[in-house]
């Protein structure tokens, strides 16, 4: 039996494909990586309180936002009472915590430079510009810190129900849990904006 002439061939772009997704992945993480070593920029100030304070801090806080906004991702399926999940977010919620903690740490002794009381920059900020001081340094200094009682709480509740807490019964906990890593989430990209807002202003 003869094929016929007019017969459609559909065409198939493999190559372009597959040159396509390397492209997107190879952006991706060339993007994730200049996010990463967004500390290190702090070796080129002339300061040298803010070559060491600003690394070790911006380090530990650019990880804790990392991982905590991960978390507060997988809060949306958590939320739904996705099972599956529940191992994961045993390890990041306490993984969380622990970076929260060393952001905040790393931060607190950033913030005894921040308030010297000669040639620091707090003074300056309330002389110059005291409006980036009451808008973002305000509310850096306190909204940061409920990253760290949320995430231990979130993670006693996690390991302590285990993965009975997405049974019907668990559902108020499962949704309380599912909102406060919701809000740890929201405090720590809220405390990343403003401490860059910051550090752009002053140095250390």
């Amino acid at each position: 039996m003869m094929q016929s002439s007019t017969e459609v061939k559909t065409p198939s772009f493999p190559r372009q494909t597959d040159l396509a997704t390397v492209c997107v992945y190879a952006i991706g993480i060339l993007s994730a990586g200049l996010f990463l070593f967004l500390p290190l920029v702090n070796l080129l100030s002339p300061s040298p309180w803010q070559r060491t304070m600003g690394v070790v801090h911006g380090t530990a806080a650019l990880l804790a936002v990392v991982v905590i906004a991960y978390a507060g991702h997988m809060a949306f399926p958590l939320l739904r009472g996705v099972p599956k999940i529940l191992p994961q977010m045993r390890t990041l919620t306490f993984w969380s915590s622990c970076l929260a903690f060393l952001a905040i740490a790393s931060g607190n002794w950033a913030y005894m430079r921040y308030r010297a009381p000669s040639g620091g920059a707090r003074a300056w900020l309330r002389e110059n510009t005291p409006l980036v001081h009451y808008l973002f340094m305000e509310y850096h200094e306190f909204t940061v810190l409920f990253t760290l009682p949320l995430g231990v709480a979130c993670t006693w509740v996690l390991w302590q129900y285990g993965d009975s807490i997405v049974e019907k019964h668990n559902r108020p906990v499962l949704a309380a849990t599912s909102i406060a890593l919701m809000a740890m989430m929201f405090f720590a990209l809220g405390g990343l904006v403003s401490g860059l807002n910051v550090a752009r202003m002053h140095t250390l």
